[in-house]
């Protein structure tokens, strides 16, 4: 069991090395074609690799596609092999260039400012979680960029608990694999991976409240939608021109305002619309479908058809290519069959003193597509909240609780198969 001292050092190994991580700058390309997206991604996968080698790690190593792994040896054999994943990369969506960490100490429960943004604030209004931690030291970026606590603090948190392993010998825990993903934001993040490198059973380290602990995710598909029009000198127009933008803008209208995510929450599904762009021969839309129900996402698939052919029909001339693709699936029905992988991390959290609660990712992680290609893995908390936006923020406290859930949970592996 961890003691106050062990407790001491995953907070200090995992704070430091949090706010050293998130001031690389590793936001995902979509428009990329290369493996990781962007530069920083390979950066700090390097730098990740020097950080294990220094811990004593065995088979460290960053491939061709930037995926780096390693290995910790069992202090005591015959567990299966646990895998501990999370991902290098930041959404595109806000920048991560220049990330400024701001730590507010002793957070009195008011709204928080942001050096570099005075327009931008932070209240319990807009996040009621923020009251749950009022005297509690709080952690964000400076208003103009991204924190990065998705997934940094994932990182971060494993490490601490990779160093804990090092540092104190009696520490138990079964042969440990680990896998930092790079271009998970773009949906990329399991592509090149190399399930060889991994273990029986894992965990993702990439959920957002403390005590977050996730065994079911959507469903997704990714949609393009293709305009293809007639330019015609707009003084000469009439009859003539196909506006393949102007029709993109009016397809996108007339998606049902219903099922957007602005209007989702618990289990429904949408269409959201990730970009638009174009002129007046060509336009393109792109678009991602989540729903918990396959079938659900299916119905959206055809009812996108059914509204391309509508178009197509009702402006002559113009010509729309709809292709979808599976992103991941729901991994709620690979888990049930491995009830074990989640009792035991209930029960880290519990001996973590923290009250665990399950529930169902209105997202998805890497462990989704780990669960279908034969390694069941759930998703646990980092602590991490608002992601994705200038006003993430994270407590510092909950980057200790998840390093020693994870310490508690490789001693459960361990009493348990022993």
């Amino acid at each position: 069991m961890p003691d106050d001292r062990i407790r001491a050092f995953l907070f200090e190994e995992a704070r430091s090395r949090f706010l050293n991580y998130v001031t690389f700058d590793t936001g995902s390309n979509p428009d990329s074609d290369r493996h990781p997206s962007s530069p920083g991604q390979w950066e700090f996968a390097g730098h990740l690799v020097r950080e294990l080698e220094a811990l004593g790690l065995s088979n460290v190593e960053r491939d061709g596609f930037g995926y780096v792994y390693a290995q910790l040896p069992a202090s005591r054999q015959d567990a299966p092999v646990l895998t501990f994943c999370a991902h290098m990369d930041t959404s595109p969506a806000v920048s991560g260039t220049n990330v400024r960490p701001v730590v507010h100490e002793n957070y009195d429960g008011g709204r928080i400012a942001f050096p570099g943004n005075p327009d931008l604030v932070l209240s319990p209004d807009q996040c009621p979680e923020l009251r749950q931690f009022v005297g509690c030291t709080l952690i964000t970026a400076s208003g103009d960029t991204l924190l990065g606590a998705d997934d940094k603090a994932g990182i971060a948190e494993i490490m601490a608990a990779l160093s804990a392993f090092q540092t104190f010998g009696h520490l138990d825990h079964p042969t440990l694999r680990v896998v930092f993903t790079p271009d998970e934001e773009i949906g990329k993040g399991a592509d090149h991976i190399r399930m060889e490198k991994l273990g029986n059973f894992g965990y993702t380290i990439d959920g957002g409240m403390i005590g977050v602990l996730e065994d079911e995710c959507f469903d997704a598909v990714g949609a393009d939608l293709e305009f293809i029009g007639l330019n015609v000198h707009p003084g000469a127009a009439k009859n003539r021109m196909v506006n393949a933008g102007a029709l993109a803008a009016r397809f996108v209208a007339a998606l049902p305002e219903y099922e957007m995510p602005e209007h989702a929450e618990k289990r429904e599904g949408f269409f959201h619309v990730t970009r638009i762009s174009g002129e007046e021969s060509r336009a393109r839309i792109s678009l991602i479908l989540r729903d918990f129900d396959h079938s659900e996402n299916a119905r959206r698939v055809e009812w996108i058809r059914q509204l391309a052919g509508v178009f197509e029909h009702r402006y002559r001339g113009l010509k729309i290519v709809v292709q979808a693709r599976e992103q991941y699936r729901n991994m709620a029905g690979v888990l049930a069959r491995y009830p074990q992988v989640i009792q035991k991390a209930e029960r880290a959290m519990k001996l973590a003193g923290i009250q665990p609660f399950r529930s169902a990712i209105r997202g998805g992680t890497d462990g989704a597509r780990f669960s279908f290609m034969g390694m069941p893995t759930p998703n646990l908390f980092t602590g991490g909240m608002m992601f994705h936006s200038l006003m993430e923020w994270i407590p510092e406290i909950a980057l200790r609780q998840s390093a020693e859930v994870i310490v508690h949970l490789c001693r459960l592996w361990v009493e348990d198969h022993c």
